[in-house]
């Protein structure tokens, strides 16, 4: 089943709100365990492309793939399947390559005693879904210190690598703080950070204190640097809030977040609280759990209760919407600013200095961007 380019603007002038309540339907058998039947997982009366493109654009195409693979062969959507899996074999490619290319990057990094952690990516895959191809990498994503940026790219470059023309600007070093590297016609991209969140959503306080709680993960016979437990969750649900921001489909992201959850105990959610309240960003990681809890169920947990009562002016349907299918026209948007003074904590002097960030960087990007030395 083929996906043309223009397959955004095809769901966007389609009704496909059975198409989305499938995909939602096989995220939440995915979520329920290994023994929960699958029950009709027909499509008969749905466009296979369409819930195929809904779960190519969010990134959760082999999660629909191993809820349907529990259901009897003659019971399985067989155009919808064979895609599915012809998907999750070019993951496991381009994943493959990028673990490869990870691992070089690794050496680089450590040879030069620069301090990094690794974020997202076939590690976190693996961390939480016991597979490295689950959803497809083409990026490298690296954090280091400021202090460290400059150190880091120069010993990219002695392994190949070279920044990306357009994240040469002002822009992508000053405000978003991060630059893509790219090495030849090789499959990964490097996305080089020193910050954690584009301007228009709160970043975290102390971003090194990321750094400062990596934990090791093994890999073929080699430990390398990955965010801990608590961070994880909290990346995914920055990632959630960039997305929404963007008006993307997030629903991978979102899935990461309940997946991070559910390997957290009751003191462990509360540490996880604690945290989030010291960076800032509680209202950040409610956000992404309540998004959780609409996509996949609530789960009664002091997380789920906690996140109930965010951004409660956005009724259910319409962030269910907003996280899977973003490009619906009757999808009714928050302006960003109450999105902003939300994730703020309603507090004025932290929201006055988000939107004058915000603003700074929106001026540099549409007006004075220039590029920056390399």
């Amino acid at each position: 089943m083929a996906l043309p380019e223009s397959s955004y603007e095809r769901l966007r002038a389609a009704d496909c709100a059975d198409e989305i309540a499938y995909v939602q339907a096989c995220l939440r058998l995915y979520f329920s365990g290994a023994a929960t039947p699958a029950g009709d997982v027909s499509t008969p009366n749905l466009s296979a492309t369409a819930v195929a493109d809904i779960a190519r654009l969010n990134k959760v195409a082999t999660f629909v793939l191993k809820a349907l693979s529990r259901a009897p062969v003659g019971e399985r959507p067989a155009e919808l399947f064979q895609w599915l899996d012809t998907y999750r074999r070019r993951t496991v490619s381009m994943n493959a390559a990028c673990l490869m290319d990870s691992m070089a990057i690794h050496q680089a990094l450590r040879d030069r005693r620069i301090d990094f952690v690794f974020l997202k990516g076939p590690f976190q895959q693996h961390l939480l879904y016991d597979d490295h191809f689950m959803k497809p990498s083409g990026d490298v994503d690296i954090l280091v210190s400021p202090a460290g940026f400059s150190r880091a790219r120069d010993a990219l470059r002695s392994i190949g690598y070279e920044v990306s023309g357009k994240s040469r600007s002002v822009w992508w070093v000053r405000f978003l703080g991060e630059q893509h590297m790219i090495r030849g016609n090789g499959p990964s991209t490097v996305d080089l950070h020193y910050r954690l969140q584009q301007p228009g959503s709160p970043s975290p306080r102390d971003a090194d204190g990321f750094l400062r709680r990596k934990r090791l993960v093994e890999i073929t016979g080699t430990e390398v640097p990955f965010t801990s437990a608590a961070d994880t969750l909290m990346l995914s649900c920055i990632s959630v809030a960039k997305a929404l921001f963007n008006h993307e489909p997030c629903a991978g992201y979102v899935c990461d977040i309940r997946a991070s959850a559910n390997r957290l105990g009751e003191a462990d959610q509360q540490r996880v609280l604690d945290a989030a309240v010291s960076q800032g960003l509680d209202d950040t990681l409610l956000l992404g759990l309540r998004a959780a809890d609409v996509l996949l169920g609530a789960t009664g947990t002091l997380l789920s209760e906690r996140a109930k009562p965010i951004l409660s002016r956005i009724g259910n349907e319409d962030l269910l919407n907003m996280v899977i299918a973003p490009w619906l026209s009757s999808l009714r948007w928050p302006q960003r600013r109450t999105v902003l003074w939300e994730l703020c904590g309603r507090a004025p002097v932290r929201y006055l200095a988000e939107v004058g960030w915000a603003a700074s960087a929106d001026i540099s990007r549409r007006i004075f961007e220039r590029p920056a030395s390399p």
